[in-house]
Parts: structure tokens; C-alpha cells; sequence
């Protein structure tokens, strides 16, 4: 509480001092404080650049060739091992363009 006496004693132009100080005090200290994060800020940077893996190619995006006509939720692109479905059919005497997705125009 003295120090609320203290300030109620003093005139405008004292109080308006004390209140420049205090800003410019403000102002530097959150200057001081900034600098110190974005030092930080920089070493984590940093630290996380050297752990960053580089960015694999993007392939796009294969469209189906082959559909199980028995499941039509069933399709293959041609790439990769054969689905089970496929393998099946094919040992049992059926053709691969069997399977063949017809293009629509």
C-alpha cells in the first residue's frame, strides 16, 4: 500500500515520467526477450533441418485396369503382385483381358 501513496503524492508531470520510463523499459525488455526466442527459434531450426528427410518423388495416380467381375469393388492396376482373385481366375483357364476394364468415351 506505501507504494499507491507514493504514486497518489506525485504530480501529472511525475507520473507522466514515470510512465515513459516504464514503456521504454517495457520496450526493451520484450526486444531482449524476442531476440532471445528467435535465437532459439533458430537453433531448433537448425537442429530440425538435420533430421529433415528429402521429399520423396509424387507419382500420380494409377487408374484400375482389371476388375473382379464377380466383386466390381475389386480392380487392379496391373502393377504389383496379382490379387488373389485374379490368380485364381487365371489358374482356372481364364485369359487376363478377361478381366480388362472397358473405357467409356
Amino acid at each position: 500500500m506505501k507504494s499507491t501513496d507514493h504514486l497518489k503524492s506525485l504530480s501529472v508531470d511525475e507520473l507522466w515520467d514515470l510512465h515513459e520510463k516504464i514503456v521504454a523499459e517495457l520496450g526493451r525488455k520484450i526486444e531482449a526477450e524476442e531476440a532471445m526466442l528467435e535465437g532459439r527459434l533458430r537453433q531448433l531450426g537448425n537442429a530440425a533441418n538435420n533430421y529433415v528427410k528429402t521429399a520423396k518423388r509424387a507419382y500420380p495416380k494409377v487408374i484400375p485396369k482389371y476388375r473382379n467381375p464377380k466383386n466390381r469393388g475389386e480392380t487392379w492396376a496391373g502393377r504389383g503382385k496379382q490379387p488373389r482373385w485374379l490368380a485364381a481366375q487365371l489358374r482356372s483357364g481364364r485369359k487376363l483381358d478377361d478381366f480388362l476394364i472397358q473405357k467409356s468415351s
